[in-house]
């Protein structure tokens, strides 16, 4: 049975990204699926779809705190909402295009978002990215110069462009063909409906 393609937009500053992130290998072999991780600016799409991040709405912000932390709860594993939010994720992100380039997309993702969400550190801090680039054998001064590549630049633009022009206002987002899922609690969904179990009306 061939592999199914799933697609997963990801950025480093959104933490239920990051939930979702944790759940990747488990989705994997559930559907017998291969997730494409597609680094894209969460930021953006908010901009061109007139969404507002949680932290715009202080009564949503207070909920997301706490809902973050029962969902970490329940998957039992650390969690650690940084002491300055949001970051720029630019950098990183910019980053993880280049890593992808070089074949560590998925781990230099991995470890972004590890070093952010349960060690409290800035990806966007050069030393940040320095120890996170060497986690996973790459170098964090080329990652950093990559970034500014023009070429690096343009597919971070494209993937949020195409991202929105699919339907995504938020992250995380993932596409399998033209349905889409967002949010970390829709891989409940996605997985039912990869496997056949739910309608493939799209």
């Amino acid at each position: 049975m061939s592999l199914k393609t799933i697609e997963f937009f990801w950025d480093v500053g959104s933490p239920y990204t990051f939930l979702a992130s944790t759940r990747i290998e488990h989705l994997e072999r559930a559907c017998n699926a291969r997730v494409r991780w597609r680094p894209f600016l969460v930021g953006g799409v908010f901009r061109e779809t007139g969404n507002r991040p949680p932290l715009e709405v202080p009564a949503k912000f207070n909920y997301v705190i706490d809902d973050l932390k029962t969902w970490a709860a329940y998957y039992k594993m650390p969690f650690t909402f940084p002491a300055v939010f949001p970051i720029n994720s630019l950098l990183p992100m910019r980053a993880a295009v280049g890593a992808d380039t070089l074949g560590k997309g998925r781990e230099f993702a991995v470890a972004a978002m590890r070093a952010l969400w349960q060690e409290g550190k800035d990806p966007g801090r050069q030393e940040t990215l320095n120890e996170i680039a060497r986690s996973v054998g790459l170098d964090g001064e080329s990652l950093a110069r990559m970034a500014q590549d023009p070429a690096v630049k343009e597919v971070l633009k494209k993937n949020t462009v195409e991202a929105v022009e699919r339907g995504a206002f938020g992250a995380p987002t993932f596409f399998v063909g033209k349905k889409m899922f967002w949010g970390h609690d829709r891989i409940l969904l996605l997985e039912e409906y990869v496997k056949g179990d739910l309608p493939r009306a799209e």
